[in-house]
């Protein structure tokens, strides 16, 4: 079994060469094949990377400058739990709503589900409307 600090190693990757850089493929030694995502604004995506990997390009077409900073954390056993804040700016079609220029700057809490060294579950609750407040459209 993976210590807190294993665990502790893997998010701030997943964080930083994924989500910050755009590297996708690393979601391939991130995350376990049949990893789920439970995020609510994502309902039923495929599993495992293939299902995580059109999302984070998506977001990163909108948002080119996204970026997660962890601002706490607690590692477990097998999960960790995650507060963190994104921050971007509107450039590209997200999820069908044109550019606005607009940046933003909201708060996440996450929690990680591990498996075998490996991401194997997710669930984010994000401040949506505040999201869409900042960009104009709420």
């Amino acid at each position: 079994m993976a210590s807190a600090h294993e665990h502790a190693r893997i998010v701030h990757r997943y964080f930083e060469e994924v989500w910050n850089r755009g590297q996708i493929d690393v979601l391939d030694e991130l995350l376990t094949p049949d990893y789920i995502n439970h995020s609510p604004s994502m309902p039923n995506p495929a599993p495992g990377p293939p299902g995580l990997k059109p999302i984070v390009e998506a977001m990163r077409r909108a948002f080119p400058d996204l970026h997660y900073d962890i601002i706490d954390s607690v590692y477990g056993e097998d999960r960790a739990a995650l507060h963190v804040m994104v921050t971007g700016t509107h450039r590209g079609d997200f999820f069908g709503l044109a550019p606005t220029g607009r940046a933003f700057r909201v708060r996440q809490m996450q929690i990680e589900r591990f498996a075998d060294g490996r991401i194997a579950e997710h669930w984010r609750v994000t401040d949506e409307s505040g999201l869409l407040r900042q960009l104009g459209v709420a």
